[in-house]
């Protein structure tokens, strides 16, 4: 029998604020990451501090906010009134302090619970925090949340504002990056929520004057528009809607308070319900809610007293309530949508019209596809029950509360050895792996249609559980993980179009990734080195000489799961997929899939030759 460990009071321990933090930021920003993932910890550090700038110049306090990354050091500052000089120290040191809890003060804020800072402070190798008003400064260094140094001048003729630069502790997150492609996204949604502010970025403006309506025209191209965005505004409610002419699926971008809510909530909830409920009303029809919303692109922003989320990443709206004598947030976002959008169909009949007919042909297309679907779905219930293709994981994108929800993920494989490495390796809380049985096929310029006949597509599909939003969506990373191989390579690219022609939501949201996996493995008897380009293997080489053993991974199904482990666990590479904005997804499809071929040879040999003459250079 094992022997019983002693329970005394020995064994109780109370951490003060820093090493609770420490011990379990997952608690208070989510995942921690590398920088590949747009959620990762280090981008919820900036926006923690960003938010406390923004909250500024919603109360009418500095137009400006100047940032600058270079490197691992992170600096953030703004013209607004500045911290109190005297409570400096305490507002990034002290948990449940803050100016915020005086509703007074910040009646519409973003972050309402002081702890914000104390995090961004508590996982920074350097943390300094800079206040100046009324002509006078006070500044503190930190280190890992320990006060190093604080000064305090008399006089000052810098410009009243808030200063905040940290360096990210390597010791929490491991080998990280900023990418500057998901820093600029989350600016221009700053911008954009937030008209007549403007945000500097390592010398970058950002700017907008038409708020939510600038944010379509940046995520849909104006030759997909069905017709020209609906812009509508209220005090505490803005709305921008269009349909797209050739996307299959609902795509939804909402806010509370400038936060950026990409697990919707309440209020996503009811906008839903709302433009089905105003549409039905308007042309007296009993529409399929499914017909009347697919296709849509649309935007909500709406400000709330005293937001309650479900997590500390402030991702879904839970409350029920817009605050003050205000009604519930349903009952105001469907007072809204019915006046607002009810009118401008009445004054734009084009518009309503063409809504119209988008309606009538989903609703055909519904129906022609109605017995294909109901078949599809049995295959890929049965599919499912008998776990031919999916090993699924315990934990999914849509339990928020679980702390591990960001870190679901699910593996897309090619071939049976693949997929069992993996499955052998894997985390069964969070990582479920997706079995792809040869080459998928080349869907470009094929109808919805086809995602259900074909088994992989459609057994891909329920996998995700995407068929009708992205709001379901069961894994927050989709990875594909092929071999690094002309066949690889080939597989990757259908997949990447499949998502393209059907899903390009889950690329423009930041789920899509490519698994990179190590080229060789160098090792002697004391040290193994894995190497994921020729650069690294020769590294490596020189590291362990004399004359290492080298191993050539030809494919995944040669790296035991034992190897395997490491690739996939704390130390994984992800490339994610991202979409050039100057370029739209028909012509991106059409120049990389369609029928193009000596146009696309050309381009292919031309950059061939500049990738030779870029590595004779460096030889």
């Amino acid at each position: 029998m094992a022997e019983q460990s002693n329970y005394t009071e020995d064994n109780i321990r109370s951490l003060d604020w820093k090493e609770h933090i420490r011990m379990r930021p997952g608690m208070y920003i989510g995942k921690l990451g590398d920088g590949s993932s747009p959620d990762d910890g280090i981008y919820i550090l900036l926006k923690e501090v960003l938010d406390n700038s923004i909250d500024e110049y919603v109360m009418g306090a500095g137009k400006t906010i100047e940032i600058s990354i270079q490197g691992e050091r992170v600096i953030v500052r703004d013209y607004g009134r500045g911290i109190p000089l005297g409570k400096v120290v305490d507002v990034v040191s002290k948990m449940n302090t803050g100016g915020k809890y005086d509703s007074k003060a910040f009646k519409k804020s973003v972050g309402l619970n002081g702890v914000g800072t104390k995090a961004v402070n508590a996982l920074s190798s350097y943390f300094r925090v800079e206040s100046t008003r009324d002509g006078r400064s006070a500044s503190a260094e930190f280190a890992q949340g320990n006060l190093t140094n604080q000064d305090l001048l008399d006089d000052t003729s810098r410009r009243k504002g808030t200063k905040v630069s940290f360096i990210p502790d390597e010791i929490i997150f491991k080998k990280y990056k900023y990418r500057s492609e998901y820093i600029v996204k989350m600016l221009k949604n700053y911008v954009y929520l937030n008209p007549g502010l403007t945000i500097v970025f390592n010398g970058e403006k950002y700017y907008s004057e038409n708020g939510l309506k600038d944010l379509l025209s940046e995520n849909i191209n104006e030759a997909d528009m069905l017709y020209p965005i609906i812009h509508l505004k209220g005090e505490d409610i803005e709305i921008a809607i269009t349909h797209s002419k050739t996307q299959y699926s609902e795509e939804y971008h909402s806010f509370v308070n400038g936060q950026n809510t990409t697990q919707g909530g309440t209020h996503l909830a009811a906008y839903r319900e709302s433009i089905v409920k105003t549409i039905r009303e308007f042309y007296g029809k009993s529409y399929e809610a499914s017909d009347i919303r697919k296709s849509v692109v649309t935007a909500i922003a709406i400000k709330v007293m005293e937001p309650v989320f479900e997590s500390q990443t402030k991702t879904k709206l839970g409350s029920t309530d817009m605050g003050g004598e205000l009604p519930t947030v349903r009952t105001y976002i469907n007072d809204f949508v019915k006046k607002y959008l009810d009118n401008f169909l009445h004054k734009n009949p084009d518009s309503a019209e063409k809504i119209q007919r988008k309606i009538l042909q989903a609703e055909r297309e519904r129906k022609e596809l109605s017995g294909i679907r109901k078949l599809a779905k049995d295959r890929a219930k049965k599919a499912s029950l008998h776990n031919k293709k999916l090993r699924d994981c315990r934990v999914h994108f849509g339990d928020i509360k679980n702390e591990r929800y960001l870190d679901t993920t699910l593996f897309i494989t090619e071939g049976d050895s693949a997929s069992g490495s993996i499955t052998k390796s894997r985390d069964v809380n969070t990582q479920a792996v997706f079995s792809l049985k040869g080459k998928p096929l080349n869907c470009y310029g094929l109808s919805k249609k086809i995602v259900y006949e074909n088994e992989e597509f459609n057994l891909l599909q329920a996998a995700l559980n995407i068929e009708e939003s992205l709001e379901d969506l069961r894994y927050n990373n989709v990875v594909i993980a092929t071999d690094a191989d002309v066949d690889g390579m080939h597989i990757r690219l259908l997949l990447i179009t499949f998502f393209l022609q059907f899903f390009p939501e889950v690329i423009k949201d930041g789920h899509l990734y490519i698994l990179q996996t190590p080229l060789f493995r160098v090792r002697n008897k004391k040290e193994t080195i894995y190497c994921y380009s020729e650069q690294e293997r020769r590294d490596a080489m020189e590291k362990l000489k004399p004359k290492p053993e080298i191993t050539r991974f030809k494919g995944l199904g040669e790296i035991s799961p034992d190897e395997f482990v490491h690739f996939i666990g704390e130390d994984i590479r992800l490339d994610p997929v991202m979409l050039d904005k100057d370029m739209s997804i028909e012509e991106l499809l059409s120049f990389y899939m369609g029928k193009n071929t000596p146009t696309r040879q050309e381009f292919i040999i031309d950059n061939l030759k500049v990738e030779l003459d870029v590595i004779e250079d460096t030889v």
